[in-house]
């Protein structure tokens, strides 16, 4: 059960949902017996027997240079860590982001003991100057439960891994401030990027929207690879101009969806200003991080499409050996394309070279290629 004071957050009242489960595991000397001591940007904690990924750190890192610019430009920061494990991200959000307040939320009772000590590293406080809770319950319960005593929240994060997180959105969405940040994980379901773990964060604004907004289709020409965008106007007519009007069967539509700059180039600059002001970034040894940061400011360039194009696909019609990468993206570039490297796939290309001239582009180095043998 959630109780709320008129300005302080939930205070929890343990209940014991399961009857078989009565104890806490074993401690030895306050740490789990199958706990294990980790260290993440100077911090340590503990994982207990909690789901960990030292993989997720570059996520976690991103989140927190989020929340830091938010708290630095709204002055404050209230936090929901809907999903929070080891409490971790928690604990990040307090004591990188300087986070007002983080509710760290698990629907796993058992791992309460290790979420506290964790958290314990932030003097928790009392009443309304309290800068912490630590509850178990579903993840859509704890958002519905905010929403209804209207405790909203500047950051929530869900980290559903192994989740569809279209299960959560609608709650998240009406627990969310305006002008709030939903950080997002989503691994399972069509709502993710690919085969691969991806976060995604949402930033919601309060204001009539832009009649030239960019939402729209994407088509996929199964035919010869091409992929077009299409305003709400134009979707009665929808072609690929290789077949013209009597192709459309070799189409395939997605939408509606967004379909301007996949980031925004200035938030992503003052995330790595702040990286390299805590020292994470630009000491000389490019670090994962920095290498992703750098991809996804190339990616936030307005001239680049949706999507990306996988140069195994374009190897494939051309009938030829993939070309390098790098030459590849040099050749487009010096007939006037826009180019970036994908983070979602590391041997595709973001680009506005239309599949037919990504084919000559390749044919022509392949020649190239073989005449300087």
């Amino acid at each position: 059960m959630l109780t709320l004071s008129p300005k302080a957050p939930f205070l929890y009242k343990p209940q014991n949902r399961n009857p078989k489960i009565q104890h806490y595991k074993p401690q030895i000397n306050g740490i789990y017996c199958k706990s294990e001591l980790q260290s993440e940007r100077g911090l340590e904690f503990e994982t207990g027997e909690t789901f960990f990924r030292h993989e997720s750190a570059k996520g976690r890192d991103l989140g927190v240079l989020a929340a830091s610019l938010y708290n630095q430009s709204k002055g404050k920061l209230r936090v929901l860590d809907a999903m929070c494990g080891c409490g971790i991200r928690s604990l990040r959000y307090l004591m990188e982001a300087k986070a007002d307040f983080v509710l760290a939320n698990d629907a796993n009772d058992e791992h309460r003991r290790v979420i506290l000590d964790n958290l314990k590293r932030v003097d928790r406080g009392f009443g309304d100057e309290r800068k912490w809770v630590v509850t178990h319950l579903d993840a859509n319960r704890v958002l519905s439960e905010c929403y209804l005593q209207k405790e909203f929240f500047d950051l929530i994060d869900i980290d559903s891994f192994g989740s569809d997180i279209s299960l959560f959105l609608r709650s998240a969405m009406n627990t969310i401030s305006f002008d709030g940040l939903l950080y997002v994980t989503s691994t399972d379901g069509h709502s993710s990027g690919g085969h691969h773990p991806d976060q995604v964060m949402l930033r919601v604004n309060r204001g009539k929207l832009l009649e030239n907004r960019h939402y729209g289709f994407i088509t996929y020409c199964n035919n010869c690879g091409n992929s077009q965008e299409f305003s709400w106007a134009e979707l009665g007519q929808i072609s690929c101009s290789c077949s013209g009007s009597h192709g459309s069967r070799s189409l395939v539509i997605s939408g509606p969806l967004w379909t301007g700059p996949l980031h925004s180039a200035a938030y992503i600059s003052k995330m790595i200003n702040l990286a390299e002001e805590w020292g994470w970034i630009g000491n000389g040894a490019e670090t994962d991080l920095e290498k992703l940061l750098k991809q996804m400011l190339d990616e936030s360039d307005p001239r680049l499409k949706s999507g990306y194009i996988k140069m195994d696909e374009v190897a494939s019609r051309a009938k030829i050996n993939s070309p390098p990468l790098r030459t590849m993206m040099s050749a487009m570039q010096k007939e006037g394309y826009a180019t970036s490297r994908s983070h979602i796939a590391s041997n595709a290309i973001k680009t506005d070279c239309p599949m037919s001239v990504c084919i000559r582009i390749s044919k022509e180095l392949q020649r190239v290629d073989s005449f300087s043998v």
